[in-house]
């Protein structure tokens, strides 16, 4: 297939849900409190059950799309769990390691999203990432996965302070984009979720791929169910 034919020069791409799988995200996160339960002789369900309700109260706590890091986030989670047992939690550099390890250990990705990766890097796609994650989770995860050559930049909610839809992460990744010469207009987003993504990207001028029926509606260009079909979509041979 030639350049002529091609619909799109730029790939814009989130990451949970669409990159990394979700579900072994949770699962990092529940190995590492079984073996936090473990180590300090815990119960296992209820530090489990404290643990995420804390994590969850602290994303929730953040005002409008203002970006709470998730570091911030296990940090407090974890001191919530020793604390709700009248105990001082212990230093991080003690608790940090074990989680690291349990999430690199379970991290998957979404079928069919390295080859797709690679494929589109080898037709010369400019690649980028815009995602509501911590910078140095984002750099952990792709330096696990072998992924990190294959991007331009990766936008992160940490560096810009907002998490999606706000328009200021896609304004920065654009931003960086526009010093490759490329246009709103040449790129698309793959996403999973509807307000953030899809909507997101469609108010700054970027096309949008939903992954998944979860993530289609009018503002969508394009609805996948498996992320092979992308590169067909963008207009090189798969």
């Amino acid at each position: 297939m030639s350049d002529t034919t091609r619909r799109y020069d730029a790939v814009f791409w989130d990451i949970g849900g669409v990159i990394v799988e979700l579900a072994s995200v949770r699962e990092g996160y529940a190995a590492f409190l079984a073996e936090l339960a473990d180590a300090y002789d815990l119960d296992p369900e209820l530090t489990r059950e404290r643990w995420e309700t804390a994590l969850g109260e602290h994303f929730r706590a953040g005002d409008g799309t203002e970006y709470r890091t998730a570091s911030a986030g296990y940090r407090v989670a974890t001191e919530a769990v020793f604390e709700a047992e009248g105990r001082d939690p212990p230093p991080e550099s003690e608790w940090r390691p074990i989680l690291d390890r349990c999430s690199d250990a379970t991290l998957r990705t979404e079928p069919g999203a390295v080859e797709t990766i690679r494929a589109l890097d080898e037709a010369g796609i400019y690649q980028a990432v815009i995602s509501d994650v911590d910078a140095a989770e984002a750099e952990s995860m792709f330096s696990a996965l072998g992924l990190d050559e294959h991007f331009a930049h990766v936008t992160t909610s940490e560096a810009v302070g907002y998490k999606k839809p706000d328009r200021r992460m896609f304004e920065t990744a654009l931003s960086k984009a526009a010093e490759h010469g490329i246009d709103p207009e040449q790129g698309v987003m793959v996403g999973d979720r509807y307000g953030h993504d899809i909507e997101g990207a469609s108010a700054l001028g970027l096309s949008a791929i939903a992954y998944g029926e979860e993530a289609a509606g009018k503002a969508a260009d394009h609805v996948v169910a498996d992320l092979r079909e992308i590169p067909e979509i963008v207009g090189i041979d798969g």
